[in-house]
């Protein structure tokens, strides 16, 4: 008599726990399920054989995706026994639709037992299956929105409809799965953009630091306001003709930001990390460059992206050119800067640096030898903020968060661009700070 074993399970009647033995044979080395069997090993039979037979059947067809049917073979043993032939499925990791990619739903086989299988499990299963472009594979993570992405879509003026999931490669085609790209896009992304301003060009010394999350394409909007925000603008005098100049080409902090987010490598699960302070921006980003490549390839504009159809987005929304175009843009936009902006890789990470083109020694001899800090541009919140003033002499954190209807962050960051730019004095701390016109 064969006892219950990694490869042979029995089944004395037929119950649901039936379709997580056939996954977990499916997720492993395939096997055999008897039922009419006890777990002893003695002959049970079964009760009503063609009522069972159709309930299996039609069970283990609808309750686990991927569809598993090709693996399944049915024989029946003197209408008494019904065993049920497993074989090891080609694209793993199988499931109870009903739980979802998630280990409550994922099994294997474990000696004579059928277990929940670990995260770890569940993404090497994916890889085998899938292959090594992560943007192609399915995510564990199903439950996804796309809020952001159908904004982002719209105002490119780009269809967003779900029966262009696959096409674009949100979906895949063997069990319409969604794959990490569509988790890229979504509002549940789990990478996130880190952006921290120094005192001191050691990076040693806090100012103020924020993470985004969500989309990327959420990602891309917050950094970049959260950038502008840290672009300061400067006067320079060149005999009485007055010039002005950014701290950054607004065109080379877009670039950057693109770069990072489009060509980054999201098998893991870092932060892409900008540093701000007087000198640059460091725009750090996970995975370094992809074979054959080198630093001077990519400076002259050579590049093979590392998320194809990530990229494909991008170019499709008219967020990036061709591919290669943004690095090349940005040198074009120092050529006259005496500092040039530096590309730094190691075997994980590719780091790009754009000098401050208002610091000292930065600018070539050609520019102005006086310059002088300015106010930048006076936007609509600001103007707001001004008129209130000019009206009432003082407002306070609430009244500034109440008046232009934003969050506390947004409100401490638009106060200090205002400070820096000469346009409001802050007074005070905490509960009693105040701000006042200059």
């Amino acid at each position: 008599m064969q006892y219950e074993s990694e490869r042979i399970e029995y089944k004395s009647q037929m119950i649901d726990d039936i379709y997580k033995e056939v996954i977990a044979f499916a997720n492993t080395n395939g096997g055999v399920i008897y039922i009419g069997i006890d777990d002893k090993g003695k002959l049970i039979g079964i009760d009503n054989v063609d009522e069972t037979y159709t309930r299996l059947t039609n069970g283990i067809r609808d309750a686990i995706a991927p569809d598993v049917t090709l693996f399944v073979r049915y024989i029946l043993q003197n209408n008494k026994v019904i065993q049920i032939e497993v074989g090891e499925g080609s694209y793993k990791p199988y499931y109870l639709k009903s739980k979802g990619m998630k280990p409550n739903g994922v099994y294997v086989r474990q000696g004579a037992s059928s277990v929940q299988a670990s995260l770890d499990q569940i993404r090497r299963m994916i890889k085998d299956s899938d292959g090594d472009v992560f943007e192609e594979m399915r995510t564990a993570t199903q439950e996804l929105s796309f809020e952001e992405a159908e904004r982002a879509f719209k105002r490119y003026k780009v269809d967003f409809s779900e029966e262009k999931y696959i096409a674009l490669g949100l979906r895949n085609i063997h069990d319409d799965q969604y794959t990490n790209l569509a988790m890229i896009l979504s509002d549940q992304c789990q990478h996130t953009t880190k952006i921290a301003v120094f005192g001191d060009e050691a990076n040693i010394t806090f100012k103020d630091a924020k993470e985004f999350g969500g989309s990327i394409f959420k990602q891309l909007d917050d950094s970049y306001a959260y950038l502008m925000l840290c672009n300061r603008t400067a006067a320079t005098f060149k005999g009485l003709e007055r010039v002005e100049l950014s701290d950054y080409p607004e065109d080379a902090l877009r670039e950057a930001l693109l770069n990072a987010l489009v060509h980054r490598d999201y098998s893991y699960s870092g932060s892409i990390i900008i540093n701000v302070n007087d000198s640059c921006i460091e725009f750090i980003s996970l995975g370094g460059l992809l074979p054959g490549l080198s630093a001077d390839d990519i400076r002259s504009g050579i590049s093979q992206p590392r998320n194809r159809k990530l990229a494909e987005i991008f170019h499709r929304l008219r967020l990036i050119e061709s591919y290669g175009t943004g690095i090349r843009k940005i040198y074009a936009l120092y050529k006259d800067c005496a500092l040039q902006p530096r590309i730094e890789v190691t075997t994980n990470t590719f780091k790009l640096v754009l000098p401050n083109m208002n610091v000292s020694g930065a600018v070539s001899e050609s520019m102005p030898e006086t310059t002088e800090k300015v106010p930048g541009v006076i936007t609509p919140q600001m103007k707001t903020v001004i008129d209130y003033l000019a009206e009432y002499g003082e407002m306070t954190d609430e009244d500034l968060q109440e008046l232009l209807n934003i969050k506390k962050t947004r409100a401490y960051l638009l106060a200090r661009q205002m400070n820096e730019n000469g346009l409001i004095d802050i007074i005070g701390r905490g509960a009693a700070k105040k701000y006042l016109l200059k």
